[in-house]
């Protein structure tokens, strides 16, 4: 297990990269402070802040893109209590949670569960209950997260007058909806919806998956 010092990458950090992604986004991005566990969150994940991964979980709480729609985890902060760590506990096994959206979808870093495509990101889908290839990798994720490429992504996902009820939601929690997104009369534009846990929602989509 590397100690801190030298994980701390002090000659090439990538943080200020992730902040010059996001101040030229073409979406809203908002980049939340880290917190006190930052040094502990780093110890755990065992990557170095030269990677976008390692300075998520060192040199930010999280990051939060185009209002709120997607979450991307850090050290964690009050807006966005779960950290890279401790959510992942007992939650993933050969894979690496990274980020969630309001829709109850979840992304993660494939470290051989999803296959021999190591480091690329999958998409845990709420309305097909299935873990999908992004074909891309954590860097170059965080980079289509901050363009237009992610409204692309969620074009038929959206529903009239979310910006609001995104806004009041708060980073721990998503939606759900009724009748399910993964049945035939599912949809976020006529099924209902109310705020649970993210928690909530993960646990109840690996089992339906499972």
């Amino acid at each position: 297990m590397r100690a801190l010092e030298e994980l701390l990458d002090h000659r090439d950090p990538a943080l200020p990269l992730i902040e010059a992604w996001a101040s030229q986004a073409s979406l809203p991005v908002e980049l939340l402070p880290p917190s006190a566990d930052r040094d502990a969150v780093l110890l755990e994940l065992q990557v170095t802040t030269r990677s976008p991964l390692g300075a998520m979980a060192h040199g930010s709480g999280g990051i939060l893109v185009d209002g709120g729609w997607l979450r991307m985890l850090g050290s964690g902060h009050p807006r966005l209590g779960r950290n890279l760590a401790v959510w992942n506990r007992e939650r993933s096994d050969g894979f690496l949670l990274v980020a969630d959206d309001v829709v109850g979808g979840f992304f993660a870093v494939n470290g051989g569960a999803f296959g021999e495509d190591l480091g690329v990101i999958h998409y845990l889908a709420p309305d097909t209950l299935a873990w999908e290839s992004l074909g891309m990798g954590h860097t170059a994720f965080m980079q289509w997260a901050f363009s237009d490429g992610l409204r692309a992504f969620y074009r038929d996902l959206r529903w009239e007058g979310w910006e609001a009820e995104v806004a009041a939601l708060d980073g721990d929690s998503c939606f759900s909806f009724y009748p399910f997104l993964f049945t035939e009369q599912g949809s976020t534009q006529t099924s209902s919806r109310r705020p649970v846990p993210v928690a909530e929602q993960y646990a109840f989509l690996s089992q339906e998956g499972a």
